[in-house]
């Protein structure tokens, strides 16, 4: 069984200061949606931050790839990783952690 991975983003600048990096963010999870490593993400509702579910990493490379997203290069927000072993699970969802 594979572990998962969830990454959380807390803002520490106002949403017009985040606004302003969301395009380089989005790109920047684009190629680890392409790599096979994130799984979803997402804005926290009310809007205070993000959420990444990631899978295929340790917890040491998940730590390396969020240090390049613009959200930590330009300080506007910090991260904190869970990681867990799924005990139960959608049929669907399968494909993600065997």
């Amino acid at each position: 069984m594979k572990n998962i991975f969830i990454a959380i983003l807390t803002y520490k600048k106002p949403l017009d200061e985040i606004s302003k990096f969301r395009p380089a963010h989005l790109d920047f999870l684009d190629i680890y949606y392409k790599t096979g490593k994130f799984i979803v993400s997402g804005r926290q509702t009310p809007p205070v931050g993000g959420v990444i579910l990631a899978h295929n990493v340790t917890k040491e490379e998940l730590e390396a790839i969020l240090k390049e997203d613009p959200f930590y290069i330009n300080e506007l927000a910090d991260f904190e990783i869970i990681e867990f072993t799924p005990a139960k699970y959608a049929e669907k969802f399968e494909t993600f952690i065997k």
